[in-house]
């Protein structure tokens, strides 16, 4: 089969050869065997996935949570030859409806679907009639309760496998503890246990940890110092980063910020001004580089501390995918343990806290109790704290909670474009035209420039059917919105705000619980890996490379020799030829007279201060010179 694969691998992506292991995970797949990939962010997880779906029969359904990935994937598959379709919320019900009979019919080879979607009951009567080869299932860490971000719909995963039982699953994640890999393949309901894991160790990145108050001079120093490539710049808060962007600017490094409440379309340009390299920093929350490839990252910079590990791991993992040298520093102040914790604590707000502001969601969106069920409301969530005088913080992690057990699902400014299909047949066609002479030209353009409309939805943009018309923007929409009251189309508008879609009916509030699973136990690991956090940044001793291998299950001894750690203690470090050359020197400068530490450092300055320093601690404790009460150095 590995010919068949590399043949598929050279025709569609242009790669000669597979990266380490992923041919083996190709093949395992292909052999129908239930597997586990535990691949480095920037490791290619999706030619995992691709490669062995286009040498099987029928369609590949393929599960994530990120909604940008998906786009972008589908965006990319499209241009190389294969047909793929996504499914998230927000969509038009008509348009979900066509993209499961494509799926149905076999005109799909890729269906992507976020795990909100798997357990509706249109869901499962379109998967009955697919033809599915496999079921791969991105971000597998989020199945397991265990994780750093856990989802309860991933939970729905195994349920629908019954479905599509001869369908192998293809489990995939950058991160996962020796726990959470056990977990995710008892959740997946794995016939019989089967990983491919490549070592975390990312050899080309360096990880330093600093300790230091003036974090802006220290920031501005290792950009200066970067002479080539990009930076990316990690913050918790959405108002540092534009602070920080504009700082940056202020001292001639080219920022610019990113964070999910920013306008879709603002996101997407600066996105593309740092990818194309003319920015050179993007200063961004988390929010920003899931999915992103992006190969001359040369330094990452943390601000804050990061919630966990895990996460920490994987953005600073997006240094370095060109595999040369790169740097990861995350820069801590005093006040920053104490931060962190608070932080884990505002998280998880007081449970009467988050029902009342489930409560007052409702309100809000004047939803009355019992109905709401899969509608979309668009939701501004600053109005909404603004209007019942809550923290905007605490309603942010409150609807998360909810969100997380399922009982909504939000969705950032997506930019989606709008969106058309004729649902007339071609014999309606004509006969509408003479009926409505007035739409004559707008249904002429839209026949003649948008190929496909009778079959499926194409993107439009109004503003240029109105150039080539010569007919108002705002008359093409009231044109269009008229057409679909009269069942002629089906008219998307474009959405660029914020919404919720309610997964359940709206509850009383004594009907209203978070289980342990979403609230008590997942309090109690976000303290554990805060802590694990805490002790990396205050662990002077290990290798940072070392510490975060161990902490995912690797046991390797071997040093960076480049980091923060192994950099001080080299520095320390003294061999035979260095002892004997500096201490040889001490005596000379003690010869004719005694003298003080910081005279000896100014005089042999050939060698690092530490060095010096700890030649000197040798001599006095081997009785070879000694030191006044006043500090100053004799020969015995």
């Amino acid at each position: 089969m590995s010919k068949q694969t590399r043949d598929i691998l050279q025709q569609y992506w242009g790669y000669p050869s597979f990266r380490p292991m992923q041919e083996d995970i190709v093949d395992s797949v292909i052999e129908g065997k239930d597997t586990l990939a535990l691949l480095p962010t920037g490791g290619g997880k999706s030619i995992c996935f691709q490669v062995p779906a286009m040498t099987m029969e029928g369609i590949c359904i393929v599960i994530t949570p990120l909604i940008s990935l998906m786009k972008d994937q589908v965006m990319h598959l499209k241009k190389i030859g294969i047909a793929a379709a996504a499914i998230f919320s927000g969509m038009h019900h008509n348009e979900i409806e066509i993209i499961y009979n494509q799926a149905a019919f076999g005109m799909l080879k890729f269906l992507y679907v976020s795990p909100e979607r798997l357990m509706t009951d249109a869901f499962i009567e379109a998967l009955k009639k697919m033809n599915v080869n496999m079921l791969a299932v991105d971000e597998s860490h989020c199945i397991s309760q265990w994780g750093y971000d856990f989802r309860p719909p991933y939970l729905k995963i195994a349920e629908i496998r019954k479905y599509i039982p001869h369908a192998p699953v293809l489990a995939l994640t950058a991160t996962a503890t020796p726990q959470v890999v056990e977990d995710i393949q008892y959740r997946l309901g794995f016939k019989k246990n089967n990983v491919f894991q490549t070592s975390y160790e990312r050899k080309n990145v360096t990880y330093n940890v600093i300790h230091e108050a003036d974090k802006f001079g220290l920031m501005y120093r290792l950009f200066k110092k970067m002479d080539k490539g990009s930076g990316i710049v990690y913050v918790r808060s959405r108002k540092r980063t534009k602070i920080i962007a504009d700082w940056l600017q202020s001292v001639g490094i080219s920022a610019s910020f990113y964070h999910a409440g920013l306008d879709a379309k603002l996101r997407d340009y600066r996105q593309q001004l740092w990818m194309d390299g003319k920015i050179k920093v993007i200063v961004a929350t988390n929010a920003f580089g899931m999915g992103i490839d992006k190969p001359d990252v040369r330094l990452v910079v943390h601000l804050d501390l990061p919630d966990s590990l895990e996460a920490y791991f994987q953005e600073a993992g997006r240094a370095g995918r060109d595999l040369q040298p790169s740097e990861a520093f995350l820069l801590v102040a005093e006040t920053d343990v104490n931060k962190l914790k608070e932080n884990t604590q505002t998280s998880y707000p007081d449970i009467n806290r988050i029902k009342l502001i489930y409560d007052a969601l409702g309100n809000y969106l004047q939803i009355p109790i019992g109905a709401g069920l899969d509608q979309r409301y668009d939701f501004d969530i600053n109005d909404f704290a603004q209007c019942y005088n809550l923290s905007l913080l605490e309603v942010y992690n409150a609807i998360k909670l909810i969100e997380r057990e399922g009982f909504l699902i939000t969705s950032e400014a997506l930019n989606t474009p709008s969106k058309i299909h004729i649902r007339a047949n071609r014999e309606d066609l004509y006969r509408f035209q003479i009926e409505y002479k007035e739409y004559d030209t707008i249904i002429k353009y839209m026949l003649r420039n948008a190929p496909g409309i009778l079959s499926d939805f194409v993107n439009i943009r109004e503003e240029q059917i109105s150039q080539k018309t010569g007919i108002p923007t705002d008359k093409i929409i009231r044109q269009l919105s008229q057409l679909e009251k009269l069942n002629f189309l089906t008219y998307i508008p474009r959405n660029d705000r914020p919404s919720i879609q309610l997964l359940t009916e709206r509850l009383d509030t004594k009907h209203f619980h978070l289980s342990d699973e979403i609230y008590k136990n997942r309090k109690e690991d976000a303290a554990k890996r805060a802590q694990a956090v805490i002790d990396f940044v205050n662990n002077d001793n290990d290798c940072r490379s070392v510490q975060l291998l161990r902490y995912f299950g690797e046991d390797i001894k071997k040093t960076c020799g480049k980091c923060d750690v192994c950099s001080s203690k080299n520095k320390m470090n003294i061999n035979d030829k260095e002892y004997q050359d500096i201490s040889e020197s001490i005596i000379h400068e003690l010869r004719e007279n005694d003298s003080n530490v910081y005279n000896i450092l100014n005089k042999i300055n050939q060698y690092h201060e530490e060095k010096v320093l700890n030649t000197i601690r040798i001599m006095i404790d081997n009785n070879i010179i000694k030191q006044d009460n006043e500090g100053r150095l004799k020969k015995q």
